[in-house]
C-alpha cells in the first residue's frame, strides 16, 4: 500500500513527472538519498495499491515504467497511474498529455537527451522551493507591462515558452536553453551541460535573451535580462567551461559576451542550495553584508578592477554566487596587477577548481553554506 501524501517521495515523483516526463535514473541523488529513491523506483515498478488518503479508495496499477541503459536509463510514469495525475493537482493530466503528445515519449538520444536536462533543472527548482509546475504557474503574455509572475521564485520550462509566443520561436529555437527562473527583482536563463562542456553559439543565446528580457519586461516589469545559471555534473566542468571560451578567436563568441554573469551550479546539494540564494530579494547584497564589514567595502566598484572589498589592502572578490563571468574579469586584474594582493571567497566545493584556474599566489578563504545562511539570517 502506497499511501500519497503532499510533501512525501511518492508526491514528488509525481509532480516532477507531471512537468518532465522523464527522468534520468542517474540523478535520483538531486531528490535527496539516492538509495532510498532507487529503492522506491523499484517498488514502484510492481503493482502496488495506491491511496491518497489514508482511508480514501485505493487505485491498483504500478507507478512507474525504467526504461533503456547507463546514461539513456530513464524514468517515467506508468500509464496507469495517469488518470491519478489529477488527484496530486487539477489540470496535471491535461498539461501532460499535451505536452507529451498523448503519452509517447521518442527514444532517439537527442530527444530523451534533452528531457533529461529539462528534468535535472526541474528537479533542481523543485528541491530549493521554486514553483515550478505549470499549471500552477501563471501564464506569462506579451501584452501589457503587468506584475503577472508569482512573488516567490519560480522556475519556467522552455517548451512552455513555444506555447506561449509560437510566432516568436525561432528567438529561441537553436539555443539551448532548458527554462527560466524568476525571483523578486531579477530573472535567469537556464542551461545544463550535464557532463559535457558547452559551446556557445552566440547568435542564438542573444537571441534567447532578448526574448527572455521581453518576458520580464512585460510579466515583472524587469529592465534587463544578463544573468544566467549553468549546471553540470561536477565542478570541474567550471573550469572546462572557462578554458573553452577562453579558446573562442573572439570575445563575442563566449559566453561572457552574452550574458554579463552565469552562476555555476553542480548538479547536487551544493548547487541546489546555491540556487536557493541565488532567488532570495537582493541576495547580492545580503551576502556582501554578511561577509565584509561596510567601511571594507567603502572601495568596491572603484579604482583599477572589479572586486567585492579592500582588506587590509588585499582585494578580495566573494564567489558564493559562483559567477564565472566575473571570475574571468577579476583574474584579468590579477595577472596585470602582480604586485598586489588578492583573495577569493568560496565554498570548500569549489576549492580546487579555484586552485587550478587562479594559481597559489591567491589566497582562498573557505565558508560554508550553513555558515553563510547564519549570517544572512
Amino acid at each position: 500500500m502506497v499511501t500519497v501524501r503532499e510533501g512525501s517521495h511518492v508526491h514528488q515523483l509525481l509532480q516532477l513527472l507531471s512537468v518532465a516526463g522523464e527522468f534520468p535514473a542517474s540523478s535520483l541523488h538531486l531528490l535527496g538519498k539516492e538509495d532510498v529513491f532507487k529503492a522506491l523506483v523499484h517498488r514502484l515498478e510492481s503493482v502496488q495499491d495506491i491511496r491518497f488518503t489514508r482511508e480514501g479508495e485505493a487505485y491498483r496499477t504500478k507507478v512507474l515504467q525504467v526504461n533503456g541503459y547507463r546514461e539513456m536509463r530513464t524514468v517515467k510514469l506508468y500509464s496507469g497511474v495517469l488518470p491519478l495525475l489529477d488527484k496530486v493537482q487539477p489540470e496535471a493530466l491535461a498539461y501532460y498529455m499535451n505536452a507529451f503528445q498523448q503519452h509517447r515519449f521518442s527514444g532517439n538520444i537527442y530527444h530523451v537527451g534533452r528531457n533529461h536536462r529539462v528534468g535535472e533543472a526541474i528537479a533542481m527548482a523543485m528541491m530549493a522551493g521554486l514553483e515550478f509546475r505549470p499549471y500552477v504557474l501563471p501564464r506569462l503574455q506579451k501584452k501589457a507591462i503587468s506584475q503577472v509572475v508569482l512573488p516567490k521564485p519560480s522556475f519556467y520550462v522552455a517548451r512552455d515558452f513555444k506555447d506561449n509566443d509560437y510566432d516568436e520561436m525561432d528567438k529561441y529555437v537553436y539555443t539551448r536553453i532548458v527554462g527560466a527562473v524568476f525571483y523578486p527583482g531579477g530573472c535567469y536563463a537556464v542551461y545544463n551541460t550535464r557532463g559535457a562542456v558547452m559551446k556557445w553559439s552566440g547568435n542564438g543565446e542573444r537571441k534567447a535573451r532578448s526574448y527572455l528580457l521581453e518576458l520580464g519586461r512585460y510579466n515583472a516589469g524587469l529592465r534587463d535580462a544578463d544573468s544566467a545559471l549553468l549546471l553540470g555534473n561536477t565542478p570541474d566542468w567550471a573550469l572546462q567551461t572557462i578554458l573553452e571560451s577562453d579558446k573562442s578567436p573572439t570575445r563575442r563568441n563566449g559566453f561572457n559576451s552574452v550574458y554579463q554573469h552565469i552562476h555555476y551550479l553542480p548538479l547536487d546539494a551544493n548547487g541546489i542550495h546555491l540556487l536557493w540564494l541565488l532567488t532570495l530579494p537582493d541576495w547580492k547584497e545580503k551576502v556582501l553584508n554578511a561577509l565584509f564589514e561596510s567601511e571594507a567595502r567603502l572601495q568596491q566598484g572603484y579604482g583599477f578592477m572589479d572586486y567585492d572589498a579592500a582588506i587590509n589592502g588585499t582585494y578580495t572578490l566573494s564567489h558564493l554566487d559562483a559567477d564565472l563571468a566575473r571570475l574571468i574579469k577579476f583574474r584579468e586584474g590579477i595577472q596585470k596587477h602582480t604586485d598586489k594582493r588578492f583573495m577569493v571567497v568560496c565554498y570548500p566545493w569549489q576549492r580546487d577548481f579555484l586552485r587550478a584556474y587562479l594559481g597559489e599566489h591567491v589566497k582562498l578563504k573557505i565558508i560554508s553554506m550553513e555558515e553563510l545562511q547564519n549570517a544572512i539570517e
